[in-house]
């Protein structure tokens, strides 16, 4: 179905009004008076592109100041901006191929991450036998941060079985935590600390809950360092200079849009009636209905959820995504939908 305009928390197809459950926008910022307002005020400053290498003789500070304002926001040493989040995951792989002897995957990894040669870390139920072999080699694990179809954070307590004797880098894709997760929002980054990981590397697209074009890069200095002298970081033009110069002016909107969606979430807790039927995490914006025709259901009743093709157990993925811009009425209407079916499969 095709829509005129920005897919707030309504939309009209065909001069029909529908509430709107879908989408990556989980801030609303990209409808947000204020943030738009800074965006416009950037692009009378910095135009609507520049397509000139990172590494030309003329540097952009707005590339600097976003990326100190999102290495201190993420709590990283330092940051480096891409213009997408699929190229930010493209050139990790690519410079860490040169120094990794063995690739391992949690399930369902996003293709941003996907390496040719890298192995499940799971087999058979239990951690891959080479990972616990004992014999001394560089590993780079690769996951998101909230697995595909997931409401919850990867679990990585697996790790601490990897024997002693491996070198480990994790590379976790935060697309869908940062802005999320986290104080304020800030991720997962920052509180992974297990003992046995020498690196961690994050990369997030900014699209989604940050609102913003581009892609982000999150390391220790070293790292991101080597990442600038990539050969697709040097022939790849930078993120649009205008949205990273917003980017440290909207920490405010980013931190307020976060609150309000805890509290839509917290209220969703308070109302849903727990049940089998749907998965939800009152710490994450989706709920996964499992009933038939549920996307039918909804529809009739003027609301249009995320509804994906492909088939899994039900014949089809449903999604539902909850946004800060959502109202308690709005909330109220899908829920008691939702209720519905759920009081007669109560856990």
């Amino acid at each position: 179905m095709n829509v005129n305009r920005f897919p707030d928390r309504k939309i009209i197809v065909e001069n029909q009004k529908y509430l709107y459950f879908g989408g990556t926008s989980y801030l609303g910022l990209p409808s947000n008076k204020k943030f738009i307002k800074i965006i416009s005020e950037s692009l009378k400053k910095w135009g609507s592109a520049y397509g000139s290498s990172r590494s030309s003789n003329i540097q952009l500070l707005a590339y600097y100041k976003a990326e100190q304002f999102l290495a201190n926001f993420i709590k990283a040493e330092s940051a480096l901006t891409i213009s997408s989040g699929m190229l930010a995951g493209k050139i990790v792989i690519d410079v860490l191929e040169k120094q990794t002897d063995s690739f391992y995957h949690f399930p369902n990894l996003h293709d941003a991450l996907k390496q040719q040669n890298s192995s499940p870390i799971f087999e058979d139920n239990k951690i891959h036998k080479k990972l616990v072999d004992g014999i001394p080699e560089k590993v780079t694990i690769l996951t998101d941060a909230v697995p595909s179809s997931s409401i919850k954070m990867i679990d990585l307590s697996v790790l601490n079985e990897i024997s002693p004797n491996k070198q480990i880098t994790l590379v976790i894709d935060e697309s869908h935590s940062l802005g999320l997760l986290g104080k304020n929002g800030c991720g997962i980054y920052s509180n992974i600390n297990l003992p046995n990981i020498k690196r961690k590397i994050m990369i997030a697209s900014l699209g989604k809950a940050i609102g913003i074009t581009g892609g982000v890069i999150a390391s220790d200095s070293e790292f991101i360092n080597a990442l600038k002298t990539n050969n697709s970081f040097v022939s790849a033009a930078g993120m649009n200079p205008a949205f990273a110069n917003s980017l440290p002016k909207v920490n405010k909107i980013i931190i307020k849009k976060h609150h309000k969606l805890i509290k839509n979430l917290k209220f969703i807790d308070q109302i849903l009636i727990k049940s089998s039927l749907v998965d939800f995490d009152v710490n994450y914006p989706l709920l996964y209905p499992k009933t038939k025709n549920i996307y039918s259901t909804l529809k009739e009743q003027n609301i249009i959820i995320t509804n994906f093709p492909y088939p899994n157990d039900l014949g089809e993925l449903n999604r539902i995504v909850i946004t800060a811009n959502h109202k308690k009425k709005d909330l109220k209407k899908i829920i008691s939908i939702l209720n519905d079916d759920n009081k007669k499969f109560p856990k």
